[in-house]
């Protein structure tokens, strides 16, 4: 199982829907199978995400975020990990709002 303890990772690429950008900087701890996150900046000034990661490393999250106009975001997303010639870590995300629109999405996230 890949182990995202103390890792960080931002984002290379999002859907026109999504909130994240290269300003986002997402701050991963990981105890056994369980995975919790800090994360800000760019639109976002405050995220919080909790998942369960697989065998296989892939992620099953849940995600909270207060952006900078105020609101409160939420959403689901399934990470897909890649590991790059150089050790690190990409991951290929889908992911759905669960308010707003209820709209789907795609992101590239990349271990710095």
């Amino acid at each position: 199982m890949i182990n995202y303890h103390d890792k960080t990772f931002r984002p290379v690429s999002n859907s026109e829907n999504g909130e994240t950008s290269a300003e986002t900087l997402f701050h991963y701890q990981q105890h056994g199978d369980i995975l919790v996150c800090n994360y800000s900046g760019g639109k976002i000034l405050q995220g919080h995400l909790i998942g369960l990661v697989d065998k296989n490393g892939q992620i099953d999250m849940r995600y909270h975020q207060i952006n900078t106009n105020n609101e409160l975001m939420t959403g689901i997303c399934r990470s897909v990990p890649e590991v790059l010639p150089n050790g690190k870590i990409r991951l290929h995300e889908t992911w759905q709002w669960t308010s707003g629109d209820l709209s789907v999405g795609s992101s590239v996230l990349e271990e710095v």
